[in-house]
């Protein structure tokens, strides 16, 4: 089935399931009126029978009341879990249309120097970051970026590709994750709160006498309250005994109200992680990475089990901003002095865990994003990898961020690191859009995901490029110079001997033609000399003449134009050799310069 296909039938049963839940809500909504006009009349009718058959229908009934209540929650729960499913499936279907600029483009995680971010529009809006992401949180943004970034080893690379195969598979897995991190999404913020809170020194816990005065406290207070019910105790004592347990209660309160700060208002991410968590644990994954995450930070230490926990702690301390209910806890049960003893328990029992599973959900974050590209590009391949440097074979190669009807596919073939091919042709005629196919190509080859053509086979490399050169003005730097900071860059990469690839667009256009051409020549015979190899696109056809003294190690291609009479038709399409026509002059006569 196509991916556009799956989508709208997915969309239509989510729509069907919403309809019976949404009717679902209404009914309970009249059970639940129902019940208290029930227990009103019971009231009424049993009033003459006496308080036993009245306490009766009165428990009866509340019973009933408080399950109708639960399964209008889970109900409910279930309706903001359906409209998020519903949200994905349209999403996607805009996606595929091309219209994927609803999500978020990751401009916060654009570095301020990067060796090809934004050459290859990494980031931003129309970026290859917004074409693939379908993170939540804020860590599986972060995992998605970092992945795009660097370069990971070859084994790495390996393993994220089975794991991305695997879950393009998990539809539903993948779905059901993102509609839960729809709900409250998981911060970053969050995550700080709790590490910094988990590392300090336990307040309450260090106090061993509290362990057996939490049970004695209550055990007096609900002791002589039922002894004064029942007549066995003057109402004095009950009055001196409420007095000293609100007196305790305060004194702990004042503890216990900066602990409850530096973690409230986590809940909510405490139960999308929950959640999350629950489902990574549950699944049964094969790949090894995925195995990996799951084994090393969930099953072994029961995660969702533990945010469970500390999500229901967290809900109970949260009881204290209600006045009345906390003051008769506190009287009674020493509430706050409960929940905070749990709290530290807990803190103590899981300080070592808790950024394995924020990395856990981020890590699976962005996987089940590139997976959704192998979903969402049944046609797109897994690159193949060759250990020796250097190798770059493709076929069927286009950019990915341009849609199928309109994209032009080409090849490119590079057979080993001392050849550089050098890329001629006229304005427009689509040379950087080709280097940034491949750069692109490159960057989510490198990610493990797969890329936009029929063939692709590489050597694992760092990607260097120098393509969109501006000036800065908050560093006082020309266009010119910003570009040699660039190049000086990549020459010192190149220097160490790294495994590097360089693409490089119009090198040295801030200086005059001569400077220029004798510059670009240096550039690229020093390349040759370090055997880096590279695809330089440049107007300045003269640069392909170094194919006579450099036979077999300068590939000459290039995209023309066509033209007729005043007119330009240009097919996009890499051939071999130099290219013979230009087409500035028609431009700047089209504009009104009189040539």
């Amino acid at each position: 089935m196509k991916p556009g296909e799956f989508y709208k039938n997915k969309l239509i049963s989510l729509q069907i399931e919403l309809d019976q839940l949404l009717r679902k809500r209404k009914g309970l909504g009249i059970l639940r009126l129902g019940s208290i006009i029930v227990l009103i009349a019971a009231l009424w009718f049993l009033w003459s029978l006496g308080w036993e058959y009245i306490l009766a229908a009165t428990l009866v009934l509340i019973t009933i009341f408080v399950k109708l209540v639960k399964d209008d929650v889970a109900n409910k729960d279930k309706i903001t879990l359906t409209k998020n499913l519903i949200a994905i499936q349209q999403a996607e279907l805009n996606a595929l249309a091309g219209k994927y600029f609803e999500f978020d483009g990751g401009e916060k995680h654009m570095p301020k120097d990067h060796q090809y971010a934004h050459d290859m529009d990494i980031f931003g809006h129309a970026s290859l970051f917004q074409f693939l992401n379908r993170t939540t949180s804020e860590q599986g943004s972060r995992a998605l970026a970092e992945s795009l970034l660097h370069t990971a080893s070859l084994p790495e690379i390996l393993e994220r590709q089975e794991s991305i195969k695997e879950l393009c598979k998990l539809t539903d897995f993948r779905h059901l994750l993102q509609a839960y991190g729809l709900q409250d999404p998981i911060t970053h913020n969050t995550e700080s709160k709790l590490l910094t809170w988990i590392q300090e020194p336990t307040e309450f816990i260090q106090f061993k006498h509290w362990q057996w005065i939490k049970y004695l406290l209550p055990v007096i207070a609900c002791g002589i309250t039922l002894a004064v019910i029942f007549e066995k105790l003057d109402i004095n004592v009950l009055y001196i005994t409420y007095f000293l347990m609100a007196v305790v209660a305060f004194q702990i309160n004042k503890v216990v109200g900066s602990l409850h700060n530096k973690v409230s208002q986590v809940t909510a991410e405490a139960d999308t992680m929950m959640k999350s968590l629950l489902l990574i644990e549950k699944q049964n994954f094969e790949s090894l990475l995925l195995k990996r995450i799951q084994e090393q930070y969930l099953q072994e230490s029961k995660a969702s089990e533990k945010i469970a926990q500390l999500k229901t702690i967290l809900e109970r301390l949260d009881i204290r901003y209600n006045v009345f209910l906390s003051f008769f806890l506190n009287i009674l049960l020493q509430w706050n002095l409960q929940q905070v003893l749990a709290l530290e328990a807990w803190k103590k029992s899981e300080k070592n865990k808790l950024s394995g599973w924020f990395y856990a959900i981020g890590e699976t974050d962005a996987l089940s994003s590139l997976a959704n590209l192998n979903f969402n590009e049944p046609d797109w391949v897994f690159p193949k990898f060759k250990t020796e440097y250097f190798s770059l074979q493709a076929t069927g190669l286009g950019h990915p961020l341009i849609a199928e009807k309109q994209r032009i596919n080409n090849q490119v073939t590079i057979q080993s690191r001392d050849q550089i091919m050098l890329v001629t042709g006229s304005n427009m005629a689509g040379k950087s859009t080709y280097l940034r196919s491949i750069g692109t190509n490159i960057v989510l080859a490198m990610a493990g995901a797969p890329v936009c053509a029929s063939i692709f086979e590489l050597s694992p490399v760092q990607l260097m490029s120098s393509m969109r050169i501006t000036d800065n003005l908050e560093e006082n730097t020309s266009t010119f110079y910003a570009e040699l900071k660039k190049l000086k860059t990549i020459i010192e990469k190149v220097n160490t001997g790294d495994p590097v690839f360089i693409l490089l667009d119009e090198i040295l256009r801030g200086t005059n033609s001569l400077d220029r051409h004798t510059g670009s020549i240096a550039l690229i015979k020093q390349l040759l000399q370090k055997q880096s190899p590279a695809i330089i696109a440049t107007h300045d056809v003269a640069l392909a003449a170094l194919e006579n003294e450099f036979p077999s190690r300068i590939l000459n291609y290039h995209f023309d134009v066509q033209v007729k009479g005043e007119e330009l038709y240009f097919d996009y399409t890499l051939k071999a050799g130099i290219c013979t026509s230009m087409n500035a002059s028609i431009l700047m006569k089209k504009i009104g310069i009189e040539l």
